[in-house]
């Protein structure tokens, strides 16, 4: 019990403090019913985590997901963003072909090419002197209104 008490205090993730106070409660004897209330949580979920609990101890109520493996390691990344930083001109293309030859990655869609970007402080988008969509025509009649 005091293991479960110590995880529950030093536990900042909130799905597995649920799991360790569903737990907690029906060890101070709490039915079922009461500690679902209170967590908002069914009795089958209740369940679950008692019997993994009981079974694997605290491990048990750890979360399994540990998320994916990122394309570029630590170092890498701060390589690339330092290599951003340096340049006086940004071009996505020059940014695929530069980690593709540097680091052998190719990420799947554009989206993380403009996550790098932004950690580096950058903006990709081109800025244009004229609105293209401006029409004076359009302008004008609104301003009469």
């Amino acid at each position: 019990m005091e293991e479960l008490i110590a995880f529950i205090q030093e536990n900042p993730d909130p799905r597995e403090l649920k799991r360790a106070l569903a737990v907690q409660m029906v060890m101070q004897n709490y039915t079922h019913g009461q500690v679902g209330d209170i967590l908002q949580v069914s009795v089958g979920f209740v369940n679950k985590w008692k019997y993994a609990f009981l079974e694997d101890g605290i491990t048990g109520l750890k979360l399994k997901y540990k998320g994916s493996k990122g394309y570029l390691t630590a170092v890498q990344h701060t390589t690339v963003i330092d290599w951003l930083k340096q340049k006086n001109y940004w071009h996505l293309d020059e940014l695929k072909t530069y980690l593709e030859d540097s680091f052998g990655v190719v990420f799947e869609s554009n989206q993380s090419y403009y996550e790098l970007f932004k950690q580096a402080n950058i903006s990709w988008k081109k800025t244009q002197k004229k609105n293209p969509n401006k029409d004076p025509d359009l302008v004008a009649k609104k301003n009469l209104k």
